[in-house]
């Protein structure tokens, strides 16, 4: 049964169209049906957390022009718990908003944070390690982050370095953070996972509200200023007018820098529970279900022949067939369609405009 003080904040600002043409501008890949398993990115997120923490307590941060897709997609949670940005601010302010709203509704609030656009395939482990660090803040004024045990040299990930040597008191899973790591070269990433004590920063963070609040009084007084003088107006009808006057003056600045890398209470718990952050076609092609040739299909009726190591995604078209490709991403979604190698992907950008 989820705790009465225990909320969720999913960040939902993102705006790019890395899964062109299923995702774009207008409709980013947090609101679509990526795997085809009939609920978007943000509705798979949100399942993940049942039992942990309670509908009325779970807050959506998106930019204005998403707030209707995600009152449309997730229903379930109270409108006046989907903030809305006016401007993008990078993680940090993102974060300090909700913190203070949350803080202003509940002072004894628990905080999970979660990216919006991320799959877990083992949701039972999930939610035991999100209790369980839950549970630690409560008790603390830890900060922690999880960490994913690394599966292979990634060089598209941040990496936290973890001091293992000696667990903490409360919780034997849990562990001081030696340092936060940038994305590394292939050479230095290869180095790290030789090490067991190097973990992927997956962007989720669990601290109670006052926890947060006074991090950024200390860390970012410059964001905090701005939160505490427009406190006063937080969940009233002037909320969203103000918030659109002072926004702006937040530092354009992340989480990690803002307060993770500075911070002096800062833990993670080294956690395996099949996770992924699905930047790219690529690691939807690694994170589905592979025939004997590599291939994985997302599709109703799709058929391959002389092909391996593909990923399609046609789930709008009534038969597909595709003969002699290795190693292509093929996806069709309203009249567009994408036929590219995989290992040119990251050049999709100049090709559709998107993000």
């Amino acid at each position: 049964m989820a705790q009465t003080d225990n909320h969720l904040v999913i960040m939902a600002g993102g705006v790019g169209g890395r899964f062109w043409p299923m995702s774009t501008a207008d409709c980013p890949k947090q609101f679509i049906d990526v795997l085809g398993v009939g609920r978007t990115l943000i509705q798979l997120t949100y399942d993940r957390f049942s039992g942990v923490v309670s509908a009325d307590n779970v807050w959506v941060v998106t930019n204005q022009k998403y707030v209707s897709l995600v009152h449309e997609q997730l229903p379930e949670i109270p409108l006046n718990h989907i903030l809305s940005e006016p401007c993008r601010r990078n993680t940090a302010p993102c974060i300090a908003y909700v913190s203070w709203r949350i803080k202003k509704e509940n002072p004894k609030a628990n905080i999970v944070v979660s990216p919006s656009d991320h799959i877990v395939t083992n949701e039972n482990e999930f939610k035991r390690v999100v209790s369980n660090c839950l549970k630690f803040t409560a008790e603390t004024d830890a900060v922690v982050t999880l960490g994913m045990k690394p599966t292979r040299p990634e060089t598209g990930y941040g990496y936290i370095q973890a001091d293992l040597s000696t667990a903490s008191a409360r919780n034997r899973e849990i562990y001081r953070v030696d340092q936060f790591r940038e994305k590394p070269d292939l050479e230095t990433a290869e180095q790290y996972i030789k090490q067991s004590n190097f973990f992927w920063n997956a962007g989720i963070f669990i601290w109670s509200a006052l926890t947060i609040v006074n991090a950024f009084r200390i860390y970012q007084p410059s964001i905090a200023r701005i939160f505490e003088r427009v406190m006063d107006i937080l969940d009233t009808p002037d909320e969203q007018r103000v918030i659109d006057e002072v926004y702006p003056e937040c530092e354009n600045i992340s989480v990690d820098y803002a307060i993770m890398e500075k911070a002096e209470e800062i833990f993670v718990c080294p956690a395996d529970f099949g996770w992924s952050d699905l930047g790219t076609w690529g690691s939807l092609l690694a994170q589905t279900k592979h025939d004997i040739y590599g291939n994985a299909v997302i599709g109703t009726d799709v058929h391959l022949f002389d092909s391996k190591n593909c990923i399609v995604h046609t789930t709008e078209e009534r038969k597909v067939v595709i003969q002699g490709l290795d190693g292509y991403i093929v996806a069709e979604q309203e009249g567009k369609l994408l036929i590219c190698r995989l290992s040119e992907e990251q050049r999709l950008k100049q090709f559709t405009g998107e993000g």
